[in-house]
């Protein structure tokens, strides 16, 4: 009864979450820079990746149901980690769960934050792009229903950046 196959699945998935972490710096400057491009490259391997991580996940829970087997419990525990290795008897296979464990939860956290940032830095540059827009062309909530002119208001707001009475 061996942790071991579990123990590699998870180094699997820090290294693929490492790779996600320097994606997530690449397109943090591709935010930066306002490369279109660039940053759709970088979400179409995201994509990649994220589809990678979900295969290394149904493995990963098949490798624990192995191993809970080979231990001898036959339901289908759903036990984090930190439970699992109390299975494990061998005192070196305890020590690499538990430092993969570790490195796995820091990668998790710092990739939380990186995207968290990229949210936010993507959600300023849609609100900068509004606001232009809105000053180019005007406020989106003007009344756009015809009125009579002698009806209008004596005082109008600029309808747009152009004005056709000119």
């Amino acid at each position: 009864m061996s942790v071991q196959p579990l123990i590699n699945l998870l180094e699997q998935l820090d290294q693929v979450h490492m790779n996600m972490l320097d994606l997530a710096e690449l397109k943090k400057k591709a935010i930066v820079d306002n490369q279109v491009d660039s940053l759709i490259q970088l979400m179409n391997q995201e994509t990649k990746g994220m589809k990678q991580i979900e295969q290394l996940e149904q493995q990963r829970v098949s490798a624990v149901y192995q191993f809970l087997q080979e231990s001898g419990i036959k339901s289908q525990l759903n036990l984090n980690l930190t439970e699992l290795s109390r299975l494990v008897f061998d005192i070196e296979d305890r020590k690499k769960l538990l430092h993969i464990q570790n490195q796995l939860s820091n990668t998790l956290a710092r990739l939380k934050v990186a995207n968290d940032l990229n949210q936010k830095l993507i959600e300023q540059s849609l609100s900068f792009i509004d606001f232009s827009l809105d000053i180019m062309v005007g406020r989106p909530n003007q009344d756009v229903t015809y009125q009579h002119p002698s009806e209008r208001s004596s005082v109008m707001g600029r309808p747009g950046l152009f004005d056709s009475r000119a």
